[in-house]
């Protein structure tokens, strides 16, 4: 082993639940330190060879302070252990995987890079509530999803301009997220989700299975389907819902893998992020895709496995033709490496969980396709992006 590697040991997530769902009733302190003791039980990783937990967190349930905190004492970790809460909206997840890499890099054993969020549980905001004594006050639902840096503009409808622009439009969209579903019951019904999801006891049963995922989708069902918030071509069928749920990895460097005598599920190679501007996400993914691989010397030819957040339909597609730079065969080819197990259209996207979920989801069809890189990458944070080069572990 390289003394100065970067392993992902393992990972686990939640089932994604359904917005006001199964897991609506779980708080999100109890649903992330759940993820969090489940990753730990399940590698047999020793808590004490612990020096970081970063979380990435998008939606803050209520009150909620200092959340990452909070996770690491109710999960029974150390009380010694440093923790930090992230908000890159979106990226959040990836990122501390990011965090994670850099702490060992500079010395850490190993670290913890997880992402939360329970979307059902997200506040609505009353405005002007302390500042005066009587008057009517505004409420807002920042679910809505609107960006400040562009007038409050939806996201969801600068994201299909920005997809038509580039030669993306709406039944490109409607077949991609249709195949997002096909490709997601494929895999569950040949047992790929087995061991990447860990069930969660909730007040009323047991959430055991992603509750998005929708059978009997047909192309002529989402073309009936009127486009959102203005957008020209986002609907609710080519978008994923609003979700909860949670991701726990475990990073750590070659002294802590060989002292544990652990087969790590892959190597971390690097991460990269970059921005631009406020409408920019939709294409994004592709230019921290082919930026990382440059950084790294590696050949687009050698990467097997492509992870491209569906923050959209369009996220995925216009990123993928980003990535080809006008290459029709390119473009093809790399499409059938993209979400071959069905993207967050299909599974859910639990904002802050997401990224985290990515690099899961990369090191495993990694290990169990063959070949030596897989990238995750995601959008985020009104025009911000990060992405994570994977290596097999052997």
């Amino acid at each position: 082993m390289d003394d100065n590697a970067v392993w992902l040991v393992d990972g686990v997530r939640t089932p994604f639940g359904r917005f006001g769902g199964g897991l609506s009733e779980v708080p999100v302190v109890d649903l992330a330190a759940h993820v969090l003791k489940a990753a730990l039980a399940r590698s047999e990783w020793p808590i004490e060879a612990l020096d970081e937990l970063n979380v990435g967190m998008a939606m803050l349930e209520g009150g909620l302070m200092v959340p990452a905190r909070q996770y690491a004492v109710a999960a029974g970790l150390p009380q010694e252990l440093p923790t930090l809460t992230v908000d890159r909206a979106c990226c959040s997840g990836m990122t501390t995987v990011g965090l994670g890499a850099r702490a060992i890099a500079t010395g850490a054993r190993s670290v913890l890079a997880a992402g939360v969020e329970s979307m059902s549980r997200t506040p609505r905001l009353l405005h002007g509530s302390r500042a005066s004594k009587r008057g009517d006050l505004q409420v807002e639902d920042i679910l809505m999803l609107r960006s400040p840096l562009t007038g409050g503009e939806p996201i969801a409808k600068s994201a299909g301009i920005e997809a038509v622009n580039r030669g993306v439009g709406r039944e490109a969209q409607d077949e991609w997220a249709l195949a997002s579903h096909e490709k997601y019951f494929a895999a569950l019904e040949s047992g790929y989700f087995d061991d990447e999801i860990v069930e969660v006891e909730t007040p009323t049963g047991v959430v055991a299975a992603d509750e998005q995922p929708r059978r009997g989708g047909t192309l002529e069902k989402l073309a009936r389907l009127t486009p959102v918030y203005g957008s020209p071509t986002v609907t609710a069928g080519n978008a994923p819902g609003l979700n909860d749920g949670a991701v726990a990895l475990i990073l750590a460097g070659t002294p802590a893998v060989e002292k544990n005598n652990v087969a790590p599920l892959a190597r971390v190679r690097g991460h990269f992020q970059t921005a631009a501007g406020p409408t920019s996400s939709v294409y994004l993914p592709g230019l921290a895709i082919r930026a990382l691989l440059d950084r790294h010397g590696v050949s687009l030819d050698d990467v097997s496995v492509i992870e491209i957040n569906e923050a959209y339909a369009a996220t995925a597609l216009v990123s993928v033709k980003t990535l080809a730079d006008g290459d029709d065969g390119l473009e093809t080819k790399l499409r059938a490496r993209t979400n071959i197990a069905g993207g967050a259209v299909a599974i859910g996207h639990p904002t802050g969980a997401s990224g985290a979920r990515l690099v899961l989801t990369a090191a495993r069809h990694l290990r169990e396709r063959g070949g030596r890189y897989a990238v995750a990458a995601i959008c985020g944070g009104f025009g911000q992006t990060d992405a994570v080069l994977i290596e097999a572990a052997h």
